[in-house]
């Protein structure tokens, strides 16, 4: 590409390099005949610091934030808004050719963009997604490696998305990505604000920073969504100016997009949809109260984007759900449930969702993550024996801490509560275990994992499906083929 082009747009001091440019990167180690490398400042590391190493390697051209005094140097403002731009402007600005949604909130992110993916479809559009589970370009699937991927991946896949015809693009967006400038310089149509609750709390140190990381979307955004029966829900929509704002609630009359005559089962929820000039009755298959808002916040994008209210409805009512989002394993004499909860909160949600329609026993399995904010894991645990009556405590993804260390974190507050629990830090063994343990009428809840295939220990990755498991297991005892 031709410099002039790459750097258009955006406010620099410097000469432009003459070569025409291959590659724009924040990794020195990637840097090379052709490539721009950015430096920017991170948590622990400075990209600054890797420029020369850049330029030895024969870098066209360096980016910074302030003069190093070298060679082939051009200075930016803020050099993580630059490498979006940059990476925008190199693949064409593909984003610009397609309509935009994203969705922010601790919880609820893949649900609800998977629902407004699907009801999309069902409507007639070609439609991308990203996400933390995969992207889909269409109808075809590209492992993630991040929720919200680095500027030059997005990028690159909205190209993809366009080029296969895909008319519109939704995507999670995490707040590391937003801290990080990952999204700059895009135009959301509509912008979707599901929930706040304690989650990294590991980067982002404190909540308000959190919250505030989250917040940052809605400046990019024309029509936002935000469920108001959520305390940070209430104060975003009083503190954001948008062109547009639609709330949604299942408590509050006065919002937009309303839930009446709420049925609640452990097969899913039924629900009166009301809006304005409308009311549509929506039968969706994931069980829990939360089920109602993701299915809420779908409907009112989709909507919002022209999509009639009954066809809308349709499309919930026919949806197939989301996997490792309180996906049904297996239901016959027993129920087994999967599910990606990973805080408090989350677990709460779940559980309080399925404690009401259990014939017998609640089982609930459950681990904490390695690496991340302690201060959650005695939380997980209180969620878990406000409604178990059998808990299983194990791993999660320890990555490079002790995995027995998490677990005292976690154990003490089972111990408190008396309820009956085992622990057992090898996690196949534990969901062995737990469907050992399986009664008539029990069921068993698998927080954690979700749709994830695969265990962090010791920094290595490893296999480990508890689909796949579970799977086995009941093909062994004689119940599914």
């Amino acid at each position: 590409m031709k410099p002039e082009l790459l750097f258009e747009g955006i406010v620099c001091e410097g000469a432009l390099p003459q070569e025409d440019i291959t590659l724009v990167t924040q990794d020195s180690r990637r840097a090379g005949p052709g490539a721009v490398f950015v430096c920017a400042k991170g948590q622990t590391s400075d990209g600054h610091r890797y420029a020369q190493k850049a330029l030895d390697a024969g870098a066209a051209c360096i980016v910074t934030e302030h003069a190093l005094g070298l060679a082939h140097e051009i200075t930016v403002e803020n050099g993580r808004k630059a490498y979006a731009l940059l990476c925008a402007n190199f693949f064409g600005n593909p984003a610009k050719k397609l309509r935009l949604v994203a969705v922010t909130g601790t919880n609820g992110k893949t649900t609800v963009t998977t629902l407004i993916k699907q009801i999309f479809e069902q409507n007639g559009h070609k439609v991308g997604l990203i996400g933390t589970i995969h992207t889909e370009i269409d109808t075809m699937e590209v492992p993630s490696k991040y929720t919200t991927p680095e500027a030059w991946d997005l990028h690159a896949l909205l190209a993809r998305m366009v080029m296969a015809g895909c008319d519109i693009a939704v995507m999670e967006a995490s707040s590391q990505a937003l801290d990080q400038m990952r999204l700059w310089g895009l135009s959301f149509e509509v912008g979707v604000f599901t929930n706040l609750t304690q989650d990294h709390l590991d980067y982002h140190k404190t909540f308000e920073h959190y919250f505030a990381a989250k917040k940052s979307l809605f400046a990019q955004v024309k029509t936002m969504i935000v469920n108001v029966d959520d305390a940070y829900g209430r104060r975003l929509e009083a503190d954001c100016t948008v062109e547009n704002t639609i709330t949604v609630s299942a408590k509050d009359d006065m919002a937009d997009y309303t839930a009446h005559n709420l049925e609640l089962s452990a097969a899913g929820v039924k629900f009166e949809m009301v809006g304005k000039n409308f009311i549509q009755r929506i039968k969706f298959p994931m069980p829990g109260d939360y089920s109602v808002y993701n299915a809420l916040c779908a409907a009112a994008t989709a909507i919002a984007m022209g999509i009639a209210p009954a066809d809308t409805a349709k499309a919930l009512s026919t949806s197939h759900g989301v996997r490792g989002r309180c996906e049904v394993l297996y239901h016959g004499d027993f129920t087994v449930l999967c599910d990606f909860a990973h805080t408090g909160d989350a677990i709460e949600k779940v559980l309080a969702g399925i404690a009401p329609f259990v014939a017998n026993r609640l089982l609930v399995l459950f681990g904490c993550a390695g690496e991340r904010d302690a201060e959650k894991r005695p939380l997980m645990s209180a969620a878990v024996v406000k409604y178990a009556d059998f808990a299983i405590l194990t791993s999660d993804n320890p990555r490079k801490e002790n995995p027995y260390d998490i677990i005292k974190d976690a154990e003490p507050t089972l111990k408190s509560a008396k309820i009956p629990y085992l622990v057992e830090v090898e996690r196949r063994a534990a969901l062995q275990k737990a469907l050992a343990m399986l009664q008539a009428g029990d069921v068993l809840v698998l927080c954690g994992k979700g749709h994830e295939d695969y265990q962090v220990i010791d920094g290595v990755t490893i296999y480990l499906d508890e689909h796949r498991i579970v799977t086995d297991w009941l093909r062994s005892k004689g119940l599914v083929q």
